[in-house]
C-alpha cells in the first residue's frame, strides 16, 4: 500500500476540511489516490536549464522581528533599538544584523523589503502563501495557495514528481505548518506533504509487482466511469490527476532521490548543515537539511516547495532567541541562495523569506517584542530579479512604513511573473464557476524587482 499523508483534515481558512491522507494499494471504490497532484499539460521556459520556473517560500512562523534582522535603528532609545550591531554588506550602503554575516558577504543576491504592509495579525501562514487577508467575502472554496495555482495553471514539470511540495511538519499550532491549501484550484493541487505523517517512508511498493500494479490501475480506471456519473461534488474530477501522479510516484524514484540528501557530496551536506528535527515548542523545526531538499525538489521537477523554519513569537527573550535562530537561518538561506547561483538556477528559482507580521518596535518588560500587523519585512532571491537593494523604509522606530510600502500582493504578483505567469489577466475559477485573478486588479509585479 501506498500512503502519503496530506493536509491536515481540520479546515483551515476556508472551512472546508479535506482527506488527511491519499493512497494506493487496495484501491477501494471510495478511497481517494494521491493521484490528483498532476494536471495533463506542461509549460516549460525554452533555454531554462530547470525547462520550469519554481519559487521556493521559506515561512517564518510567529512573526520575525524586523528590526533586529534586516532594518535595525541606532538612533531609536535604548528600549527600541535593541542589542545587536549592524555590519555592512558587499554592497555598499546596505547593512543588516550582525548575526547574518553570510548573507552580508552575499547581500548583491538578495533584496531587503523593509516596508511590508497589509498584514492583519492572526498567527496562520495565510498571508504568506495566498497575498490574501481577512476571512470576509473568501470564495467558495478559499483562496489557493501560489503552489496550488502554479499546479492548477501549469501543471506537473515532470510526472514522477508532484508540482506542489511542502516540507513542513505537523505543528502543535498547525496553522504555523501550513504548507498551503489547494483552495478552490481544487484538492488535486493540494501539496504533496513527506513529513505531516509518514509519507516519505510509503513512497516504494511493498509486496507488488509492476504488472499488479498495472492491471489495479486498469480496475481503477474502469472504476472512475460510474464515479464520474455518480459524484457532483467534483472531487472524481480530478481522480485522473491523482492516479497519475501516484502512479509516477511508485514507478520512479526520483522523488524520493529528490528528498535524501545522501545523495549530495558531503562538502555541500556540510554547508547547508543539519539543523534538528526537534520541534520549536507549537512551531515549526529547525532543520536545515530541508533547505538542501527544496532545491533537489524544484531540480526534481517541483513548482513551488514550502517550509518552515522555527519559531519566531518573541514575546520574551528577543536576543536570547535572536543569537540562536540568526545564524542558523543565515546558513540555511545563504547555502540554497548560493547553491542556485552556482548551479545556473538563480534566473529560474525564485526565493522568498518572511512570516505573518513584524514585532513592536519597543522592546517589553520581558525582553521581548509583541505583534505588529502594521509593517514587516521580507527577504527576496534568485527569479532573475534585480537584487542587490533595500526597497522601502520604515521610521526612525521602525514602527510605520515611511517610503514604498509594499503589499503581499504585489510580492505575489512578482513571484508569479518569475513563473512565467500574468497574476493580472490569469484566472481560476471557484467552486461555483465564477472566475477570480490571482491577484486584485491593481497590484503588478515589483517593478524595482523585474523592471
Amino acid at each position: 500500500m501506498l500512503r502519503i499523508e496530506g493536509s491536515n483534515s481540520e479546515p483551515f481558512c476556508d472551512g472546508i476540511g479535506r482527506r488527511g491522507f491519499l493512497q494506493i494499494g487496495g484501491l477501494a471504490l471510495g478511497g481517494a489516490s494521491l493521484p490528483q497532484i498532476l494536471n495533463a499539460e506542461s509549460l516549460s521556459s525554452p533555454g531554462s536549464k530547470l525547462n520550469h520556473k519554481a519559487v521556493i517560500m521559506v515561512f517564518l512562523a510567529g512573526g520575525p522581528p524586523h528590526q533586529d534582522m534586516w532594518d535595525l535603528k541606532m538612533d531609536a532609545p535604548s528600549d527600541y533599538r535593541g542589542e545587536f550591531k549592524p555590519i555592512p554588506t558587499n554592497v555598499p550602503g546596505i547593512q543588516i544584523c550582525e548575526e547574518f554575516p553570510k548573507i552580508a558577504k552575499m547581500a548583491d543576491k538578495f533584496a531587503f523589503v523593509r516596508s511590508m504592509v497589509g498584514a492583519e495579525g492572526p498567527h496562520d501562514a495565510m498571508m504568506c502563501l495566498t497575498g490574501r487577508a481577512g476571512r470576509k467575502n473568501v470564495p467558495p472554496g478559499g483562496w489557493p495557495s501560489i503552489g496550488a495555482a502554479l499546479s492548477k495553471l501549469n501543471g506537473p514539470a515532470d510526472a514522477s514528481c508532484p508540482p506542489f511540495v511542502g516540507l513542513s511538519p505537523k505543528c502543535g499550532h498547525d496553522e504555523w505548518g501550513d504548507p498551503g491549501q489547494a483552495g478552490f484550484a481544487g484538492p488535486s493541487h493540494a501539496p504533496f506533504t513527506p513529513f505531516r505523517g509518514g509519507g516519505k517512508e510509503d513512497m516504494v511498493l511493498k509486496d507488488i509487482t509492476l504488472d499488479r500494479l498495472s492491471d489495479r490501475r486498469g480496475l481503477l480506471s474502469s472504476f472512475d466511469t460510474f464515479r464520474r456519473e455518480v459524484d457532483q461534488s467534483g472531487m472524481m474530477s480530478g481522480m485522473d490527476t491523482f492516479t497519475e501522479q501516484a502512479f509516477g510516484v511508485l514507478t520512479s524514484s526520483k522523488l524520493a532521490e529528490a528528498l535524501d540528501i545522501s545523495k549530495e557530496s558531503a562538502k555541500t551536506v556540510d554547508r547547508y548543515g543539519k539543523g534538528t528535527e526537534k520541534l520549536t515548542a507549537d512551531g515549526p523545526w529547525k532543520r536545515l537539511d530541508q533547505f538542501l531538499m527544496a532545491r533537489r525538489l524544484v531540480e526534481a521537477g517541483a513548482r513551488c516547495v514550502t517550509l518552515g523554519f522555527s519559531r519566531w513569537d518573541w514575546h520574551g527573550a528577543n536576543f536570547k532567541r535572536g543569537r540562536e535562530d540568526f545564524p542558523l537561518l543565515d546558513q540555511g538561506v545563504s547555502a540554497l541562495v548560493q547553491d542556485l547561483h552556482d548551479r545556473g538556477l538563480d534566473k529560474d528559482v525564485s526565493v522568498v523569506v518572511w512570516g505573518e507580521f513584524g514585532r513592536t518596535p519597543k522592546i517589553n518588560d520581558k525582553g521581548g517584542r509583541d505583534h505588529w500587523p502594521r509593517v514587516s519585512s521580507a527577504l527576496l532571491a534568485g527569479g532573475g530579479m534585480n537584487t542587490g537593494q533595500v526597497i522601502g523604509a520604515t521610521d526612525r522606530l521602525g514602527g510605520e512604513a515611511t517610503e514604498r510600502p509594499v503589499e503581499f500582493q504585489e510580492v505575489f504578483a512578482t513571484l508569479y511573473h518569475n513563473a512565467g505567469v500574468d497574476a493580472r489577466t490569469t484566472t481560476i475559477e471557484d467552486l461555483t464557476g465564477r472566475p477570480h485573478y490571482l491577484v486584485d486588479a491593481q497590484y503588478s509585479p515589483m517593478q524595482e524587482l523585474v523592471g
